[in-house]
């Protein structure tokens, strides 16, 4: 159990949350799936609603851990499954150890090359299943990069379960695979959000037009373009953190999910 509060980009240690992490079975080993939520019962008596969190390139590291703390401490119970744990349990790189260590750039482009959209789905199946999301009557999900096409192909199979989703710094909405994300994104019927930066270097918005083009007309879906920033501008600790970014994105976000999921 830990104690977290968060205001904009600070720490402050004053609100109980409780983290727990919870082993399942999937098609290929063992999964770990990390859980923080409010140590404290909702005051209606209920439980918090849920949100899945769909980890990026580096995997479950440090700022993943203080994100899912500050979602939490908003009143929402975060879950995230280890995507890479055909690879080994809760493999994650901090850019410290990027620096340190520049061959783990290459052993990140490994981990990710091995990811592809039925295991993440099965992944995220398990995921909701072991922590009893499944049986929500709403929940919502966050993306960051890769992240992104996962939220999406997660809505498009749930679109009652989920309600609502964010994606930030997207990577891989459109292809040229004949079950590309663009092909049916013109069909999405809950309200989704995504942030991308002009400048972003790994995956530009030219890369995600076909997508972009395809929601335009949809009201309930939000593009929202922040100038200057890169990829990677959610997070403090990276080098291309963009503060403006991610606190528009963290704004969009919450107020979605509040609205959506009725907190």
């Amino acid at each position: 159990m830990e104690t977290a509060r968060f205001v904009g980009d600070d720490y402050l240690r004053v609100m109980e949350l409780l983290e727990e992490i919870i082993d399942t079975d999937t098609n290929e080993g063992e999964m770990a799936i990390l859980v923080k939520q409010p140590a404290d019962a909702p005051a209606d008596g209920g439980t918090w609603p849920t949100v899945v969190i769909f980890h990026d390139g580096p995997g479950i590291r440090n700022a993943t851990h203080t994100f899912m703390a500050k979602l939490a401490s908003e009143g929402f119970r975060v879950i995230c499954p280890d995507l890479y744990h055909r690879q080994g349990r809760l493999f994650g790189i901090n850019p410290e150890d990027r620096a340190a260590d520049p061959s783990l750039s290459q052993k990140m482009m490994t981990w990710l090359s091995s990811l592809h959209d039925d295991g993440i789905q099965h992944d995220f199946d398990r995921a909701l299943s072991a922590t009893g999301a499944d049986q929500a009557d709403r929940i919502a999900v966050i993306g960051f990069c890769l992240g992104a096409r996962a939220a999406f192909r997660s809505m498009m199979r749930f679109p009652d379960l989920i309600v609502a989703g964010a994606t930030w710094h997207p990577s891989f909405l459109a292809d040229s695979e004949p079950d590309s994300p663009h092909q049916t994104a013109a069909a999405l019927v809950q309200p989704l959000y995504i942030g991308i930066g002009t400048a972003d270097q790994v995956q530009s918005i030219e890369m995600h037009r076909r997508f972009f083009d395809a929601v335009e007309p949809l009201e309930h879906v939000e593009v929202e373009i922040f100038d200057g920033a890169d990829h990677g501008f959610t997070w403090p600790d990276h080098p291309t953190y963009h503060p403006i970014a991610a606190q528009g994105c963290w704004d969009k976000t919450l107020a979605l999910f509040n609205i959506t999921l009725g907190v």
